[in-house]
């Protein structure tokens, strides 16, 4: 019989909060300025405008080939961290006492334990499909990108509609990416639900920081926005709002 307290419900509502309300803000929102993220949707808009305007694509071909063996590996690791927490499942006895000879006390019983795994089975078999069809949305662009007509037909509206067709795609598979990473970031939260529901909402909150000081405080974020002029405002036409930006679920 499962006996999680008050505390665990809202633990586990806080952590559900965090991980997707944080994803819609830095995807569809302009609450800090724009986000990591969304200036670097407009650079891969960027990108295919400047693929227009060159008939030599061997740059663009080993950018593609980049993203999608980094897309492969986290698909991949995904898939061992879910088989791990299946493997986990039949050995809940041997993790009681593990629990049992910890220094600090950790209350649990064999239908809480199991049920934090299949939490954690849901989250990493969540992390895979997306990367698995950031994958193949990657491959898409790829074919995208060749359809672009060579630099000669450059200014004609068949070579602007094949570019952003690219584009939007590319952003696509980003934005599938991102979803499938954060879901391997806030699990290294849940984890902390194995130890008690206040460790739970604390590795959370430190999950949330950190990425959001990723998205709104890095180095990066600064030098992409340097380069604009200095301007934290992200021009109009950029994609990002919400009828432009295609959807990332």
């Amino acid at each position: 019989m499962l006996q999680f307290t008050t505390l665990d419900y809202v633990a586990l509502v806080w952590f559900l909060t965090a991980w997707l309300g944080f994803g819609l803000i830095v995807d569809a929102t302009h609450l800090a300025g724009p986000s990591l993220t969304q200036l670097m949707d407009r650079e891969r808009r960027a990108w295919m405008e400047v693929v227009r305007l060159r008939d030599n694509r061997i740059v663009d071909a080993g950018i593609m080939s980049s993203l999608q063996n980094g897309t492969a590996f986290f698909a991949s690791s995904s898939m061992i961290a879910l088989g791990g927490s299946f493997t986990l499942l039949n050995q809940t006895d041997r993790m009681m006492e593990i629990f049992s000879d910890l220094p600090f006390h950790v209350a649990v019983s064999r239908g809480m334990l199991e049920t934090k795994i299949v939490g954690l089975v849901a989250i990493y078999g969540y992390a895979f499909f997306k990367f698995g069809w950031s994958y193949r949305l990657f491959n898409y662009s790829a074919i995208l990108i060749g359809s672009i007509p060579l630099a000669r037909d450059a200014d004609t509206a068949e070579s602007w509609g094949a570019a952003r067709r690219a584009a939007e795609m590319q952003i696509d598979a980003g934005h599938h990416f991102h979803w499938g990473l954060r879901a391997l970031f806030f699990s290294i939260g849940f984890f902390g639900w194995f130890v008690n529901a206040t460790v739970f909402i604390l590795a959370t909150t430190v999950v949330l920081l950190v990425l959001s000081r990723r998205q709104y405080l890095s180095r990066a974020r600064a030098a992409l926005i340097a380069s604009d002029g200095a301007s934290a405002a992200v021009p109009q036409g950029d994609g990002n709002s919400a009828d432009e930006r295609p959807s990332n679920r």
